[in-house]
């Protein structure tokens, strides 16, 4: 995928998660044994921005990374001004070096655990981390930057075509498909703006809605515009010796011709391990799924942790999530600049 901050490929059955991160030369850095003042939980660019603003604060902040990014499969970032086709792989490389460049850490590890804990004897907020090899982390205050699940619809051959042949976003990747065949899987009666998003890309473009009752005026709009809409169900996804997309077989047996398919994913919040910190889920409108409801500048109903990226704002691109945990970051910071104000106005009064 191109554009969006962080997470993984489909989550679909069969399907496997890739690691850039694993496979990235740059070192990980030891973790640290003592209290730290924040981590950050996810490498993309919320958290990276998030650790920035923190380390650029002179606090102690460690990024803990899986190495899942949802933009992997893409071959560039776009729509992100001064980025224009730099590759994610690339993109956060440098966010790294520069969360390193003011002192703060990157490691590599899955989180498997993450909750509060009893507070400081002068009730500073402590959390504890546990990751996948066994290691532990203390911090006062958690940021999660963990982005989103795309979930497909489960069509057999499509899933392996994600973030290549098979597009979601028009902005992030609209542009270099256009004026191709296009056939938009539609699994929602939203996703019949979907299918006008990209009929503005490209004159030829196909829907194909099984059991989804699109309004009149949606239908009107397909008619006017020329959009041929499929009743039957999509039997599988064909490819060429390429292995790029050349259609879709229906129920029917019919073959549509397509070399590129769009379609509208569930996105759900990727919050593995996290269930200890206790955070609230709202519904997306549409059904398009769900994210970790937040406040202003990404604060949560949980003390102590904030939320930034596509967790919190499924549809918000490289910049959007960056400039997020950037906001959440700098809050972040301003929170614990109160707590150490408050834990030295204690400490004068225990000595007067």
């Amino acid at each position: 995928m191109t554009g969006h901050d962080q997470h993984s490929a489909p989550s679909l059955p069969g399907t496997t998660e890739t690691s850039p991160l694993a496979a990235d030369p740059a070192h990980s850095d030891p973790l640290p044994g003592t209290l730290v003042d924040a981590v950050v939980i996810g490498g993309g660019a919320a958290g990276l921005n998030g650790a920035l603003m923190l380390a650029r604060s002179r606090r102690s902040v460690v990024v803990l990374d899986a190495g899942h990014p949802r933009n992997a499969p893409a071959e560039g970032i776009h729509g992100l001004l001064g980025n224009e086709g730099t590759p994610p792989g690339e993109y956060l490389a440098r966010g790294r070096a520069e969360v390193r460049q003011y002192g703060g850490l990157v490691v590599r590890g899955e989180v498997v655990s993450a909750r509060p804990v009893a507070p400081s004897a002068d009730g500073d907020l402590r959390f504890e981390i546990l990751l996948a090899d066994g290691r532990t982390l203390a911090a006062r205050r958690v940021l999660v930057a963990t982005g989103i699940r795309d979930e497909l619809p489960e069509i057999p051959g499509l899933a392996e075509h994600w973030g290549h042949d098979l597009v979601h976003c028009p902005f992030c990747h609209g542009y270099e498909v256009r004026d191709r065949a296009i056939g938009v899987i539609a699994s929602l009666p939203f996703h019949a703006h979907l299918a006008l998003m990209f009929r503005a890309l490209s004159e030829d473009v196909e829907v194909f809605a099984a059991g989804v009752e699109f309004d009149p005026a949606a239908r009107e709009r397909f008619a006017a515009l020329g959009v041929t809409v499929h009743e039957t169900e999509i039997q599988e996804v064909l490819a060429g010796p390429d292995g790029g997309i050349t259609g879709v077989r229906l129920a029917s047996g019919e073959v549509v011709a397509r070399s590129v398919l769009a379609a509208g994913t569930r996105m759900t919040p990727r919050l593995d391990g996290l269930d200890g910190l206790g955070l609230a889920l709202e519904e997306l409108p549409a059904g398009m799924g769900q994210k970790v409801a937040t406040g202003q500048a990404g604060t949560t109903e949980v003390p102590g942790v904030w939320v930034a990226g596509n967790a919190a704002d499924p549809t918000a691109q490289v910049g959007a999530s960056a400039a997020a945990g950037a906001l959440a970051g700098a809050q972040l910071h301003g929170a614990l600049v109160m707590a150490d104000a408050d834990s030295a106005v204690a400490a004068l009064a225990r000595q007067g």
